[in-house]
Formats: structure tokens, C-alpha cells, sequence
């Protein structure tokens, strides 16, 4: 065991020794968008602004990790995705997302290069999330996760607890990274999101009221979020429990060089 951990130090040290090893601070803007029970396949549909920061920490020229901040909103609709026009839900919920993610570049690259100054890139990590889905109804906004909208915590379902409003989720994607000068770079890139929830949309199980022979001047908050048509029964299918909801970013980086320690070799700029 010693053996073989004194093996895998050795070879880090000879694939990190001489390498170009520096970091970098930036920022990230470009557009958020959601998959889930109002929008099982669509990418891009609805996509709304985003914007964020990250650090990254360059190991050599092909390998790096990154420590990113972003916020974003995600929206989606029944209304406009024409999946289910008769449930006529809608949700928006702010999204703040903190990750990690390792990345590995096809070619080799660095920031300053005269000969490495572009390639294609892929990475992936782990990230943790914060939402608050939200619904507008006849222009009245209703905080979805306080109602319980598919009986969580009521008599009916008594094993449906209230979701947590803080996920996990693997983000991964792909990219290319572009040298504009000795000290600037930029990136665009498609990350996707696998998270570990379905709630993100407040929408995953079935309706727990029978609201048909209520009328929508008799409806209360809580009944109209739950079901806005007034046309379900207990039990009908209102998600699809079986996937998860998976959330996106799209868009365009820039970033700013930052040597450690002064160890950067000239010769390097050439390179």
C-alpha cells in the first residue's frame, strides 16, 4: 500500500515537475436554463440571464481545477413547452450554485502562448445548489415550497416530506479556451447539471386534492397552486417521478492571469 502511494506521489511530481503552473480569476455571463416535468427535452427553452465568478488553479497544460460561484434563473411553463397544456403549471426559482470541477484540455494550452493558445476542454465535479421555486397565477406570485403542493406532510400522503431547498448536483460540460494575450483569456462553454432532485420545479408526483366541483372565485392559495386548471382528482398523475430535474449555463468567460511566486519562465511565452 506505502508502495503504491509512494509510486502515484513520484509520478504527479514528474508530470507536475517544469510544468507551467499558474492561476487565474474571472467572470462568467451568459444565460441558465431548466429540464424537468415542464420541460422534459427542450434545451435552451427559456433561458434567462446568468452570471458568476471562478478561480482557477492551472496544475500544467493539460490539466486544472476550478472553484466557481454562479447564479442564474431558471424558468419553465407548461404553457409554452406544449408538454401538458391541460396542468397549466409554471415555476421560477433564483439559483445559486457553488462547485468544484476538474478539467482536462485536448491540447496543451496556456495563457501567453504564441504556439498553445487555443483548445477544446471538458471537465466535471460536484456542486451544490440553492433554489426557491415560485409560481405566478391571474398575476398573484406563490411561494411553492411553504404550500405543499402535492401533500407533503398532510393526512393523505403522511410519507411525502417537504423538500429540501438545497441540492446536489454533478455538473460536467464542454468548452474551448482561447489566449488573447500574455495575460487574458477567455472560454465559452455548455455545462449541464445532473441534480439529485425533483423538486427543483416543485412538480414530481401526483395531485393529493379533488378540486373539480370548487370554483376559482373559491379557491385559496394553497388549492390554486396545487392545481390552477381546478380540474384534477386525488391520485392523477401531476410529474413524472422516475428523472430528476437537471438545470444548465451557457456562455462566455474572461480571465485574468496570475503567476505564482514569479516562477513563470519567459521562454515559456514561446513555448
Amino acid at each position: 500500500m506505502k508502495r503504491g502511494i509512494l509510486l502515484i506521489y513520484f509520478l504527479l511530481i514528474t508530470l507536475l515537475a517544469g510544468a507551467q503552473s499558474y492561476a487565474e480569476i474571472g467572470i462568467f455571463g451568459g444565460g441558465s436554463y431548466y429540464l424537468g416535468d415542464l420541460n422534459p427535452g427542450r434545451q435552451f427553452l427559456l433561458t434567462k440571464p446568468a452570471l458568476g465568478g471562478f478561480v482557477r488553479h492551472n496544475f500544467n497544460e493539460r490539466l486544472a481545477v476550478k472553484g466557481s460561484l454562479h447564479y442564474g434563473t431558471l424558468h419553465g411553463d407548461d404553457a409554452v413547452s406544449k408538454v401538458n397544456t391541460a396542468r397549466n403549471l409554471n415555476f421560477t426559482s433564483h439559483i445559486t450554485d457553488i462547485s468544484g470541477t476538474f478539467e482536462f484540455n485536448f491540447f496543451e494550452y496556456f495563457i501567453g502562448s504564441l504556439r498553445h493558445y487555443v483548445t477544446p476542454y471538458m471537465y466535471g465535479g460536484a456542486s451544490v445548489f440553492f433554489f426557491n421555486p415560485k409560481a405566478t397565477y391571474n398575476g398573484t406570485t406563490y411561494q411553492l415550497h411553504d404550500l405543499g403542493t402535492e401533500g407533503q406532510g398532510s393526512a393523505v400522503y403522511p410519507d411525502r416530506k417537504p423538500y429540501k431547498r438545497t441540492g446536489f448536483a454533478v455538473p460536467f460540460g464542454i468548452g474551448i479556451k482561447y489566449s488573447l494575450n500574455n495575460f487574458i483569456g477567455m472560454s465559452l462553454d455548455w455545462r449541464m447539471n445532473k441534480t439529485f432532485s425533483d423538486y427543483i420545479d416543485d412538480v414530481s408526483k401526483t395531485y393529493y386534492l379533488d378540486l373539480r366541483s370548487i370554483s376559482a372565485g373559491e379557491a385559496d392559495a394553497h388549492e390554486i397552486a396545487s392545481d390552477p386548471t381546478l380540474s384534477h382528482s386525488t391520485g392523477m398523475q401531476r410529474g413524472d417521478s422516475k428523472g430528476n430535474d437537471w438545470y444548465s449555463y451557457i456562455g462566455a468567460s474572461v480571465s485574468v492571469r496570475v503567476n505564482y511566486l514569479k516562477r513563470t519562465r519567459c521562454l515559456n511565452i514561446y513555448y
